[in-house]
């Protein structure tokens, strides 16, 4: 009699999951309305719509898509200003700038980070935190107690406590000075480290992680070109930054995989991506990571490097080697790019159009879906739950 009861219960529980549906699988977008980038150069819009965050879930293709609006965000900083809590209940977004019209460039710095919270109906802004001068690269520990932020204004890197939705800043850390440009950083998955990336001098730092305190070991790792995003593969055995050229022609810039063995961090080996990568994300099995490049479509209409598109790279993990599998064509001036939660997926900014791409993996060849998601204003900055 138990045996039969046992699978009543068991058949039940399994109809009532089938009837709840699918779990979230969050991929969240940023769109800001103050920056346009079409002439080349950075200019600042006379009457900019507000700023907004696009919710996608992917339980279900196409993803279900809810638009948020007065959401302060902006371009001016990594495609990784938003970052999603490892138990998927919070987004937070950095606002790296404030508009000023007293200013030459019409901005300032700011220190503000927005923390959304997705259990709230509708989902709204739950709190604000206060990092360093222009926070611009998130990432949260794999257990979610911490919250790091790169302040690329200031050369520092912050440490946040985060509990029940709210950050708190434990102390910031000086890694470079503030014309060095502290971008993005990553926080290895066995919360040992922090790697942040030093975009003029083409480096990382590698900051070791003791429990609520960071400290500076004094490695610094060369990497080719500029670097921009970092990140750690799930298993922490290698750390992958891209890194930009001069930024005036169409040579190929390269990925830099640096590997990791216990404490020691080593630049090993450059995959050849194309021409000005902005972004790039890692799938959440490790084996695979997709890259977008400007391709030359982030310069002026006259220029004569300019194109009308850029691109997405498909690149392949094969044990310690990585190495590019696909390059195609995507939209003008693509920011961010991310796999979706279950790997099946990739979504690509293009911030002009205003609009998401998608794409779906089969085998080692991404093939483009013809679902084109708009959003409210210019794509800048994408995160995915992991």
């Amino acid at each position: 009699m138990l045996p039969r009861l046992i699978a009543v219960a068991a058949s039940a529980l399994a109809h009532a999951c089938l009837l709840a549906g699918p779990t979230h699988r969050w991929v969240v977008s940023a769109n800001e309305g103050k920056l346009d980038l079409v002439t080349g150069t950075q200019r600042m819009l006379p009457n900019p719509t507000p700023d907004s965050v696009t919710l996608l879930d992917f339980a279900t293709l196409p993803p279900r898509v809810r638009h948020l609006t007065n959401i302060p965000n902006t371009v001016l900083g990594p495609p990784s200003n938003v970052a999603i809590s490892p138990d998927h209940r919070h987004v937070v977004i950095a606002n790296s700038i404030v508009p000023d019209a007293s200013r030459a460039n019409g901005w300032r710095p700011a220190r503000d980070i927005h923390v959304l919270d997705l259990d709230s109906e509708p989902p709204s802004v739950a709190t604000f935190a206060v990092a360093g001068l222009q926070p611009s690269g998130l990432c949260f520990s794999r257990s979610g107690r911490h919250l790091v932020a790169a302040n690329r204004a200031a050369g520092t890197v912050s440490l946040m406590r985060f509990e029940d939705g709210r950050p708190t800043l434990l102390h910031s850390i000086e890694v470079a000075d503030p014309a060095i440009e502290v971008a993005d950083v990553a926080v290895s998955p066995d919360d040992r480290f922090v790697v942040a990336s030093l975009t003029k001098t083409n480096q990382l730092a590698v900051l070791r992680k003791d429990g609520d305190r960071l400290s500076d070991t004094g490695r610094r790792i060369s990497t080719y070109g500029k670097p921009y995003r970092v990140m750690f593969t799930p298993d922490g055995h290698h750390v992958l930054t891209a890194g930009a050229g001069n930024g005036n022609s169409l040579d190929t810039d390269a990925l830099t995989v640096v590997q990791r063995k216990g404490d020691h961090f080593l630049a090993s080996g450059f995959v050849p991506l194309a021409a000005g990568p902005e972004s790039f994300d890692i799938s959440p099995d490790g084996r695979w990571g997709a890259a977008v490049l400007m391709n030359g479509s982030n310069t002026a209409p006259d220029n004569p490097i300019h194109t009308s598109h850029g691109l997405l790279v498909l690149f392949r993990r094969r044990g310690d080697t990585w190495s590019r599998e696909q390059v195609l064509p995507t939209g003008a001036i693509p920011e961010g790019v991310v796999f979706t939660p279950d790997g099946r997926h990739v979504v690509v900014q293009c911030h002009p159009d205003r609009q998401l791409r998608l794409y779906r993996r089969i085998g080692s060849r991404l093939q483009e879906l013809p679902d084109r998601i708009p959003v409210p204003g210019m794509p800048s900055g994408l995160g995915a739950a992991r």
